[in-house]
């Protein structure tokens, strides 16, 4: 598979502070949407879960409603320390968090009943091995929910990001679909089914989003955004400075407060 520079641990380390602060409102509708079709409050004993790639603990909180533990993994020390502080300040006991790599679990075979990656397998230099690591951790019968996004043409909430960034530089162009990628149903459900899982399906959600104004649109896209810190390492502060504000004299013409943006995610479900 191609190097994504998303991959690495580095630009996640950068932002997990904005991230944690400025993203939840995005994730944490697909985090909850997950924990339904995982049926975590349905059980009858509350269940063990492992969530791989876990950032902040989007999908780990409120999984720990339901769960009678959770394991939370993600490769970037800023970023468990992040989810630990919310682990604190919600009073849990129940949450554990570890730095570690997800397509090398620390964990034993059939040690869990549920499984999550919440927009991290989609990144893993290799997306087999993660999931046939999701897959070895969970017990017989476990149940793993993946998430990774929907292609740019399914979101208006990415298509006006880019329209931004593009009005600051010409040359910057949105991303390419990727047919290779879990943004392709079949390439997700194939993957899933590779690694041993049964009853595969990849559902997708939709969450509208609804901004007060242009300012608190912008912040929304530019706060704790790992590529657009990529971006800044390249071309430097001034120029990213310069970006932001060609970014806010867009949205400011372009973007109606109050109304409704879009953006939707793949929910790949599966059973061992």
């Amino acid at each position: 598979m191609p190097d994504n520079p998303l991959a690495a641990v580095d630009p996640w380390d950068l932002v997990a502070e904005d991230y944690a602060a400025s993203t939840i409102s995005v994730m944490q509708p697909f985090a909850l949407r997950a924990v339904e079709l995982a049926g975590l409050a349905d059980r009858p004993v509350p269940p063990r879960v492992v969530d791989i790639a876990a950032g902040p603990g989007t999908l780990s909180l409120p999984a720990a409603e339901y769960a009678e533990r959770v394991e939370a993994l993600d490769f970037s020390a800023p970023m468990i320390a992040q989810l630990e502080n919310a682990v604190r300040a919600a009073g849990l006991g129940n949450v554990a968090a570890r730095v570690g790599d997800g397509q090398a679990l620390p964990y034993p075979d059939a040690e869990f009943d549920a499984g999550f990656s919440m927009f991290g397998l989609m990144f893993f230099p290799d997306r087999p091995r993660g999931f046939a690591e999701l897959f070895r951790v969970l017990r017989p019968g476990g149940v793993a929910v993946v998430s990774s996004w929907a292609p740019i043409d399914r979101s208006t909430w990415m298509q006006m990001s880019w329209r931004a960034l593009g009005s600051a530089d010409p040359d910057i162009r949105p991303p390419a679909p990727n047919p290779e990628g879990l943004e392709n149903p079949e390439v997700f459900e194939r993957e899933m089914r590779t690694a041993g899982f049964e009853r595969v399906s990849v559902v997708p959600h939709t969450v509208d989003m609804i901004f007060a104004d242009a300012e608190e649109l912008l912040a929304r896209l530019t706060r704790g955004i790992a590529p657009l810190e990529l971006m800044r390492r390249s071309i430097g502060d001034g120029a990213m400075a310069a970006r932001i504000e060609a970014m806010r004299s867009y949205l400011t013409e372009h973007y109606r407060p109050g109304s409704p943006l879009t953006t939707t995610a793949y929910l790949g479900v599966g059973y061992k």
